[in-house]
Protein backbone atom coordinates (compact mmCIF):
# COMPACT_ATOMS: atom_id res chain seq x y z
CA UNK A 1 0.00 0.00 0.00
CA UNK A 2 1.46 3.37 -0.97
CA UNK A 3 1.72 6.32 1.39
CA UNK A 4 0.16 9.70 0.53
CA UNK A 5 2.50 12.47 -0.63
CA UNK A 6 1.75 14.50 2.51
CA UNK A 7 1.75 14.20 6.31
CA UNK A 8 -1.22 15.20 8.42
CA UNK A 9 -0.44 17.79 11.12
CA UNK A 10 -3.50 18.59 13.30
CA UNK A 11 -7.24 19.21 13.19
CA UNK A 12 -7.70 22.30 11.01
CA UNK A 13 -11.38 22.98 11.57
CA UNK A 14 -14.75 21.44 12.23
CA UNK A 15 -18.05 22.67 10.81
CA UNK A 16 -21.21 22.65 12.93
CA UNK A 17 -24.59 23.25 11.32
CA UNK A 18 -26.49 25.29 13.93
CA UNK A 19 -30.09 26.17 14.65
CA UNK A 20 -29.34 29.26 16.80
CA UNK A 21 -26.01 30.79 15.78
CA UNK A 22 -26.03 33.45 18.52
CA UNK A 23 -26.51 30.92 21.34
CA UNK A 24 -23.87 28.62 19.89
CA UNK A 25 -21.35 31.46 19.41
CA UNK A 26 -21.86 32.66 22.98
CA UNK A 27 -21.27 29.11 24.26
CA UNK A 28 -18.07 28.53 22.30
CA UNK A 29 -16.70 32.01 23.05
CA UNK A 30 -17.88 32.71 26.61
CA UNK A 31 -17.75 29.17 28.02
CA UNK A 32 -14.92 27.55 26.06
CA UNK A 33 -12.80 30.63 25.26
CA UNK A 34 -12.97 30.76 21.47
CA UNK A 35 -12.97 34.12 19.71
CA UNK A 36 -14.62 35.24 16.49
CA UNK A 37 -12.05 35.32 13.71
CA UNK A 38 -14.05 35.75 10.53
CA UNK A 39 -17.66 36.26 9.53
CA UNK A 40 -19.31 35.74 6.13
CA UNK A 41 -22.94 36.69 6.71
CA UNK A 42 -23.80 36.42 3.02
CA UNK A 43 -23.40 32.62 3.20
CA UNK A 44 -24.22 32.18 6.92
CA UNK A 45 -20.75 31.33 8.26
CA UNK A 46 -18.94 32.43 11.43
CA UNK A 47 -15.45 31.09 12.09
CA UNK A 48 -14.25 30.88 15.69
CA UNK A 49 -10.60 30.52 16.66
CA UNK A 50 -10.01 27.54 19.00
CA UNK A 51 -6.26 27.53 19.65
CA UNK A 52 -4.58 26.49 16.40
CA UNK A 53 -7.90 25.25 14.95
CA UNK A 54 -11.22 26.73 13.88
CA UNK A 55 -14.81 25.89 14.75
CA UNK A 56 -17.10 27.00 11.94
CA UNK A 57 -20.75 27.70 12.71
CA UNK A 58 -23.13 27.50 9.75
CA UNK A 59 -26.64 28.90 10.22
CA UNK A 60 -29.31 26.45 9.04
CA UNK A 61 -31.40 29.29 7.60
CA UNK A 62 -28.55 30.42 5.33
CA UNK A 63 -27.53 29.52 1.79
CA UNK A 64 -24.70 27.32 3.09
CA UNK A 65 -26.87 25.75 5.80
CA UNK A 66 -29.73 24.85 3.46
CA UNK A 67 -27.32 23.16 1.04
CA UNK A 68 -26.40 20.61 3.76
CA UNK A 69 -29.83 19.03 4.02
CA UNK A 70 -32.02 18.43 7.06
CA UNK A 71 -31.23 20.32 10.26
CA UNK A 72 -29.69 18.54 13.24
CA UNK A 73 -32.24 17.59 15.90
CA UNK A 74 -33.44 14.99 18.39
CA UNK A 75 -33.04 12.20 15.85
CA UNK A 76 -29.38 12.81 15.15
CA UNK A 77 -26.44 15.12 14.82
CA UNK A 78 -23.89 15.85 12.14
CA UNK A 79 -20.98 14.45 14.21
CA UNK A 80 -20.22 12.28 17.24
CA UNK A 81 -18.07 14.80 19.12
CA UNK A 82 -15.27 17.29 18.77
CA UNK A 83 -12.23 17.24 21.03
CA UNK A 84 -10.39 20.36 22.17
CA UNK A 85 -6.98 20.01 23.78
CA UNK A 86 -6.75 22.01 27.01
CA UNK A 87 -3.61 23.58 28.46
CA UNK A 88 -3.69 24.14 32.23
CA UNK A 89 -6.08 21.25 32.78
CA UNK A 90 -7.54 21.51 36.30
CA UNK A 91 -10.55 19.23 36.46
CA UNK A 92 -12.14 20.82 39.56
CA UNK A 93 -11.76 24.35 38.15
CA UNK A 94 -13.10 23.30 34.75
CA UNK A 95 -16.12 21.58 36.30
CA UNK A 96 -16.85 24.63 38.49
CA UNK A 97 -16.64 26.88 35.42
CA UNK A 98 -18.98 24.65 33.41
CA UNK A 99 -21.45 24.45 36.31
CA UNK A 100 -21.43 28.25 36.66
CA UNK A 101 -22.49 28.46 33.02
CA UNK A 102 -25.19 25.80 33.37
CA UNK A 103 -23.40 23.41 30.99
CA UNK A 104 -24.53 19.78 30.92
CA UNK A 105 -21.51 17.63 31.77
CA UNK A 106 -21.14 14.02 30.68
CA UNK A 107 -18.59 11.37 31.61
CA UNK A 108 -15.19 12.13 33.09
CA UNK A 109 -12.32 9.76 32.48
CA UNK A 110 -8.95 8.98 31.04
CA UNK A 111 -9.02 8.66 27.25
CA UNK A 112 -6.57 8.28 24.43
CA UNK A 113 -6.06 11.23 22.11
CA UNK A 114 -3.53 12.69 19.69
CA UNK A 115 -1.00 13.33 22.49
CA UNK A 116 -1.60 10.04 24.34
CA UNK A 117 -3.66 8.83 27.30
CA UNK A 118 -4.89 11.57 29.61
CA UNK A 119 -7.82 13.10 31.49
CA UNK A 120 -10.90 14.32 29.68
CA UNK A 121 -14.36 15.70 30.29
CA UNK A 122 -17.34 15.26 28.00
CA UNK A 123 -19.85 18.12 27.91
CA UNK A 124 -22.66 19.26 25.65
CA UNK A 125 -23.12 22.53 23.79
CA UNK A 126 -26.55 24.22 23.65
CA UNK A 127 -27.51 22.22 20.55
CA UNK A 128 -26.59 18.87 22.14
CA UNK A 129 -23.26 18.34 20.36
CA UNK A 130 -20.79 16.46 22.53
CA UNK A 131 -17.50 18.28 23.16
CA UNK A 132 -14.49 16.69 24.82
CA UNK A 133 -12.02 18.82 26.76
CA UNK A 134 -8.75 16.83 26.74
CA UNK A 135 -5.93 17.34 29.21
CA UNK A 136 -2.25 16.51 28.67
CA UNK A 137 -1.02 12.93 28.58
CA UNK A 138 -0.37 11.27 31.92
CA UNK A 139 3.29 11.48 32.93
Amino acid sequence: MSQPPFQLQHLDHIVLRVLDADVMQRFYCEVLGCREERRQDEIGLVQLRAGSSLIDLVRMDSKLGRSGGVAPGAEGHNMDHLCLSVEGYDEAAILAHLKAHGVRVGELGSRYGAQGEGPSIYLYDPQGNMVELKGPPAA
